[in-house]
């Protein structure tokens, strides 16, 4: 169904950010604590939106190389 390596990733990824924001591991963040005067419940999240973000451009432009790379091979 999923064919290469760079298909696999993203469908881990997504995995693992429906994980990281569903309901039982986001209730570890859901405390009155401030970090830097925030609140960490909206910081925690948007931190680890920014990291689900970062890890699918880095997934994504890493198999975009890979795949510019191989087609110049052939030619």
């Amino acid at each position: 169904m999923f064919q290469g390596l760079g298909a696999q990733r993203l469908v881990a990824l997504f995995v693992a950010g429906w994980v990281a924001l569903n309901f039982p591991l986001l209730a570890l963040w859901d405390v009155d604590v401030r970090v830097l005067g925030l609140p960490l419940f909206p910081l925690a999240l948007f931190v680890l939106w920014g990291m689900l973000i970062g890890a699918l451009a880095w997934v994504v432009e890493r198999s975009h190389e890979r795949g510019h790379a191989g087609s110049e091979a052939d030619r």
